[in-house]
């Protein structure tokens, strides 16, 4: 049997921030990517996260909202509500410039942890735009990769609990953007670690 081609994975940093629990109840009021790098055959290759981006701010899908959710983000859902972008549009754009920068590529969307923000951005892709660039499964948890490089029990990983050496250097800031560079920037330093001596 022919050996199957493999194609590179290119590694798409995405952070969201939303006004509650989980999505369609709730909204996904912003979204921030940033190209991280790319792992083929030879490695994996990091990228400069601040030079391939995405950031919109979403209109509220419904009226709910939890108030502890929302003041994460700081983000004003009453202007949302007028000057946030369709969701379809968005999402549209998105997965353009998902696909768009991964040419050649297979894209996998990270994310610290992921679980949060691939909920809310596969329901997002597949309610609005019928398919997601990633698949129903191109999703790579830094958290888990952490723990496994570490050989600790995932429930133990916080940044906290990781060498001072990994953690970004840019500041956590709850803008998406800001947080997908950051994580971005988290992927490289996990991709280069050999693990504990």
């Amino acid at each position: 049997m022919a050996a199957r081609r493999i194609k590179p994975s290119l590694y798409v940093s995405v952070d969201i921030e939303a006004d509650g629990p989980i999505p369609g109840p709730y909204s996904m009021l912003s979204l921030g990517a940033a190209v991280a790098g790319v792992q083929d055959a030879d490695g994996f290759t990091a990228a400069d996260p601040e030079e391939h981006t995405f950031y919109r701010e979403l209109r509220p899908i419904s009226d709910a909202f939890v108030p502890e959710a929302l003041a994460v983000s700081g983000l004003d859902r009453e202007r949302l509500t007028t000057e946030g972008a369709e969701p379809a549009v968005a999402l549209a754009e998105f997965d353009d410039w998902v696909r768009e920068v991964s040419t050649g590529a297979q894209p996998v969307m990270c994310g610290y942890p992921a679980s949060y923000d691939w909920t809310f951005l596969y329901w997002y892709l597949i309610r609005f735009t019928g398919a997601s660039p990633f698949g129903h499964s191109g999703c790579l948890d830094l958290k888990t990769l952490y723990a496994t490089k570490a050989g600790v029990p995932l429930r133990a990983v916080a940044k906290g609990t990781m060498p001072r050496h990994l953690l970004p250097t840019r500041p956590h800031t709850h803008h998406a953007l800001d947080d997908a560079i950051e994580q971005a920037e988290l992927l490289a330093r996990l991709m280069a670690w050999p693990g504990p001596a």
